[in-house]
This record gives C-alpha cells, structure tokens and sequence, in this order.
C-alpha cells in the first residue's frame, strides 16, 4: 500500500468538495473513533470462534469499516504531517523493547508488568 498516493487522492478528494474545513485533527480522529466503533459492532456479541467464520456478507462489511479506518488514519496523518512508515517503524522498534519475545511469548500482560 502506497499511503503517499491515498493520502494524496483522500486530500483531492477533500479539496474538490470543500471539506478541508471540516477535516482538522479532532474531527478527523472523532470520525475514526465512529468507524473504529462501526468495526467493532460487526463483532458485538459473536463467540471467538464465529468472529472468526464471518460469512460473504458480514466480511464485505467489516471490510468496508476496516477501509473507513484506514481512510481516516491517512488523512489524519495527511493534516498532520506525519509520515506513517516513518511511525509505523518507530513504533515497532520501540513494542520490540517493550515486549521483548524471550519473556513475553504466548503472555498477553500489559508492558509494565513484565519488569
């Protein structure tokens, strides 16, 4: 995935509409947090095994959101100026000291409580 050119189509896409005014950082991260939750409604309810056999249906939604998501990440980081692989790879850096695999395989505890 190219984020540059999606970020740069979300922007055109903008600008040809006139929503740049409405797009600044606490709106846009208030419209992920709406799709973020729309996501998370598909599987309101489901067992572990049945979110996981979604049918036809129910995956092409979930994928719609999940796509939502990601637009709104891009353009975030879009009016913000921040690089997402630049972020992405400070990120992963920093989860590897965090969670260090020789101590943290199969474990599901939060950072601080390996220490």
């Amino acid at each position: 995935m190219n984020t540059e050119k999606i970020q740069a189509k979300l922007r055109r896409f903008a600008q040809e509409r006139d929503w740049e005014q409405f797009h600044s950082p606490k709106n846009i991260s208030m419209a992920l947090m709406v799709e973020a939750a729309e996501l998370l409604e598909h599987f309101q309810w489901l067992t572990q095994e049945a979110s996981s056999e979604l049918d036809t249906e129910k995956l092409s939604a979930v994928a719609d959101e999940i796509a939502d998501v990601q637009i709104y990440l891009c353009r975030l980081a879009d009016v913000l100026n921040i690089d997402i692989k630049d972020a992405v790879e400070r990120k992963m850096k920093s989860n590897e000291a965090k969670y260090p695999a020789d101590k943290v395989r199969g474990k599901a505890k939060k950072y601080t409580e390996y220490r």
